[in-house]
């Protein structure tokens, strides 16, 4: 039997990266995943694949209205979907500001606001949200990326304390650098993106980046059975980059 047999997931950010590796474990685990992505059409076959905008409070409720339709229940939410940001302070404007945080750190009190009531009615749920060893430490340059998973990590802290006790716990993961198609894209913006990548890879002790499927398969652990004692935490996943 399969952890997750007969239980409701739903993962933001899907149509790639980390996200996309989440949904396809959970899936692989016996999971019915809704994938949700702004561009839906890349999340993994066999999941239902629906657009959302994470900022969208309406459209986040109508996807977890659908989930609770078809399945009767929402086991397990994983606020994944993010964006960067590549400004330090002088340079963040205030509409890059907001944008960061209206996905980051919005994003992930709206799938929580939604997913709260359905999870506590039949008491039991899993909250996993992806942060970043960014909101742990400052980095230079990113500015609002650092404070809106900083934001991401102390929200999943007080929602874990509100609702202790109740059968729904809440978590974080915080991925370190990881070679994904998102990281990519930043490179891609550097003058030398393979000596920007190689940069990246001198400063990692393991000297490799971590890869999306690892990343995922912490975030299926958080949201197990065998992790019921476990909340409020952050799991960071860097490969012993704040080690050194």
């Amino acid at each position: 039997m399969s952890r997750f047999d007969g239980r409701s997931v739903l993962v933001t950010g899907a149509g790639s990266g980390i996200g996309w590796e989440m949904a396809a474990a959970f899936l692989a685990e016996g999971a019915t995943v809704y994938a949700a992505d702004i561009a839906p059409a890349g999340c993994p076959d066999g999941t239902n694949a629906v657009p959302l905008d994470v900022s969208d409070e309406a459209a986040f409720g109508s996807i977890v209205q659908r989930i609770l339709s078809d399945t009767g229940r929402l086991d397990v939410l994983c606020n994944n979907a993010g964006v960067g940001s590549t400004a330090d302070p002088l340079t963040c404007t205030v509409e890059e500001w907001d944008r960061v945080f209206a996905v980051n750190a919005r994003g992930a009190f709206l799938g929580i606001r939604q997913a709260l009531p359905p999870m506590l009615a039949q008491g039991s749920g899993a909250i996993v949200n992806t942060a970043s060893v960014a909101g742990l430490v400052g980095l230079r340059d990113r500015t609002a990326y650092c404070a809106s998973k900083g934001a991401v990590i102390a929200l999943t802290r007080q929602v874990a304390i509100q609702y202790a006790g109740t059968g729904v716990r809440c978590n974080c993961i915080c991925p370190g650098t990881v070679d994904s198609p998102w990281v990519g894209r930043l490179l891609d913006q550097a003058p030398d993106p393979s000596q920007a990548r190689q940069a990246l890879i001198d400063r990692q002790p393991m000297g490799r980046l971590g890869q999306p499927r690892e990343v995922a398969l912490a975030a299926l652990y958080l949201a197990c059975d065998d992790a019921a004692f476990i909340t409020g935490t952050e799991l960071v996943i860097d490969g012993g980059l704040l080690a050194g």
